[in-house]
């Protein structure tokens, strides 16, 4: 779980502060299944990860079939304003973790958490080709430093 980038921006006692609400957050994901239930749990929870990231970054939340967290991992690093995402990687990492269903995320460092067509583009040719894996594709959630934005909300999945 790297914190760097955000923490880079504040105190020491900011930064325990933040690596202990991230700890706890993490904790309830992995072992309350009702958390991940409540999108305003998840949402909160990668507002810490990806919010204050300089450039794009694509993560995936792996969960199991009772949407327990198994795994949260940054995948894709891009520029200001784009990130490569790689399908192929994607399925390898949800086979990895032997996840029945997924939570993409990723930041727009802009601000403004509204997807963009190739958001949603990307969002679709994932959503299908997990599904032939029978991994279920459940929300993609764009975080920014002030707002965040969930596919599933606004009836994108």
């Amino acid at each position: 779980m790297s914190t760097s980038s955000y923490t880079n921006q504040l105190t020491l006692s900011e930064n325990k502060l933040v690596a202990r609400a991230l700890r706890c957050l993490e904790k309830q994901l992995c072992y309350n299944s009702e958390i991940l239930n409540s999108s305003k749990s998840v949402k909160a929870f990668l507002q810490l990860q990806l919010a204050n990231e300089p450039n794009e970054v694509f993560a995936v939340l792996f969960l199991d079939n009772q949407h327990r967290l198994l795994a949260f991992e940054k995948i894709f690093y891009g520029t200001i304003n784009e990130s490569a995402v790689y399908p192929r990687v994607v399925v390898q990492k949800a086979l990895l973790h032997n996840a029945a269903k997924v939570i993409f995320a990723h930041n727009h460092p802009s601000g403004f958490a509204k997807p963009s067509d190739s958001d949603k583009k990307m969002n679709n040719e994932l959503q299908f080709i997990l599904s032939i894996i029978s991994v279920i594709a459940v929300d993609h959630i764009i975080v920014s430093s002030k707002e965040t934005f969930s596919f599933k909300e606004h009836n994108l999945m």
